[in-house]
């Protein structure tokens, strides 16, 4: 595993610090109060020992490949300056639960593993390169016995359908967290946050856009502080950074062939015999398996107004091994907090091999009716089956007009789902054609 190849580079030491006890986030629930207090200095220096850094890793061997070197990465930073070493978590090591990488069930292990001896507690993707002495000069800037939220900040332009239509009066005026920047809680805010989710029912039982809905929950109404904006946590490169991102859409040598990519879309009745999504998505397995189509690695199932890259999407299934039971795309949840299961959304597209496939059909799971949503009735299948459901943020449910334009700019989006009120072609031209489009089709 990861974490002995670190052990046996570096030696990770733990310092026992005093635990204060948490603040009510109503102290500093406003702009105006972060403004105020992010220049005023800590009453000590944080030392490295007393940062946790989670990184967003995934079970999917790719992703767990990456994660492992990104800890171990680290911790040689770590060594060269010799400054002390932090912790660094893989989040789908935490447990064997598939539903952490939502965090909020992570929160009460964190606390249980290093409550005592951390200050902060830094959520970052595989992607994420952090600079150590510059992460702690920031971290200097905040009392660490106050509650914060810090992060790169992204909001909203308009009222967002996978936001719930929040803050639709004003949308702007609700911040959120980059993930790719890496956002950071302080020890306090992280132990009441941990109390809280043992104590207390979400508001919904469904995650649909993980680094918003987090931000609700710390927000809590009004009563827990907000995100408070840090220039030092960055995704392109630039002077004093703390983070940098390089992206999702990761060089892993020539993109697969077209022939390895079998495509289906499911359309409505009047154009398709099977009746339902699940029936129809089901007939599509079935199908892609016999011997009436040619053979192929992966099988891409969209909706008819699924717009998609395919040259894109090509490039990103080279990182994968087509001979492991993949299943690839935007990931919801259902009652993660509560045991519950992921799956990855239709309308964005659905990337499955050929291994996954056959497991899934050899299994005794099927649709409870044809009308059943079928990616919910597919996450529920491979999770009783033990396959991770991987995700890529490439992959989008919704137009790109739901999500930050500040988000999506720092991408190379692979999808977009819903053609009403939008050109098809326009979106397509600006989101996800690459300069060189002769390889399109």
């Amino acid at each position: 595993m990861c974490h002995h190849v670190v052990v046996n580079r570096c030696k990770l030491v733990a310092v026992l610090i005093t635990c204060f006890g948490s603040s009510t986030g109503a102290e500093h629930t406003g702009p105006a109060y972060a403004a105020e207090h992010q220049a005023r200095p800590a009453h000590r220096y944080v030392e490295m020992e007393e940062v946790v850094i989670v990184i967003q890793s995934q079970r999917n061997s790719h992703h767990a490949s990456r994660g492992c070197q990104m800890k171990v990465e680290i911790h040689q930073e770590a060594a060269r300056l010799g400054q002390g070493v932090p912790v660094v978590a893989l989040v789908h090591e935490l447990s064997d639960y598939e539903g952490d990488w939502s965090i909020l069930p992570v929160l009460p292990r964190l606390t249980a593993s290093y409550g005592q001896s951390a200050s902060w507690f830094l959520f970052i993707e595989e992607g994420t390169t952090v600079t150590l002495p510059a992460l702690l000069q920031v971290l200097h800037r905040f009392p660490i016995q106050e509650e914060w939220f810090l992060g790169k900040r992204l909001h909203d332009n308009e009222a967002s359908i996978i936001h719930h239509y929040a803050f639709s009066e004003d949308p702007s005026s609700f911040g959120y967290p980059d993930p790719a920047a890496g956002w950071a809680l302080s020890a306090p805010l992280l132990h009441r946050l941990s109390e809280r989710i043992q104590h207390e029912s979400l508001k919904s039982d469904f995650t649909i856009d993980l680094k918003h809905e987090i931000a609700l929950y710390i927000w809590e109404e009004g009563n827990g502080p907000e995100l408070t904006a840090v220039p030092e946590f960055c995704t392109e490169l630039k002077d004093n950074c703390a983070t940098t991102f390089t992206t999702y859409l990761y060089d892993c040598g020539d993109p697969v062939s077209k022939s390895d990519v079998f495509v289906a879309v499911k359309t409505c009745q009047r154009f398709h015999s099977e009746r339902g999504h699940c029936g129809k998505t089901f007939a599509i397995l079935r199908r892609f398996l016999s011997k009436a189509v040619p053979k192929a690695d992966w099988l891409l199932i969209v909706d008819d107004d699924t717009l998609i890259s395919l040259p894109r999407l090509r490039r990103l299934l080279h990182c994968y091994d087509p001979k492991e039971a993949v299943i690839l795309g935007e990931r919801y949840g259902y009652g993660l907090v509560q045991n519950g299961y992921s799956y990855i959304t239709g309308g964005g597209g659905m990337v499955l091999s050929r291994v996954a496939v056959s497991r899934l059909l050899s299994s005794n799971c099927s649709c409870y009716s044809d009308d059943a949503p079928d990616d919910m009735v597919l996450g529920r299948c491979f999770t009783s089956l033990g396959v991770p459901i991987t995700h890529s943020p490439l992959f989008h449910q919704a137009q790109p007009d739901d999500y930050s334009e500040l988000l999506l700019s720092s991408q190379q989006g692979i999808s977009f789902h819903k053609y009403w009120n939008i050109d098809p072609v326009a979106v397509y031209r600006r989101w996800l054609q690459d300069t060189n489009s002769r390889d399109e089709l």
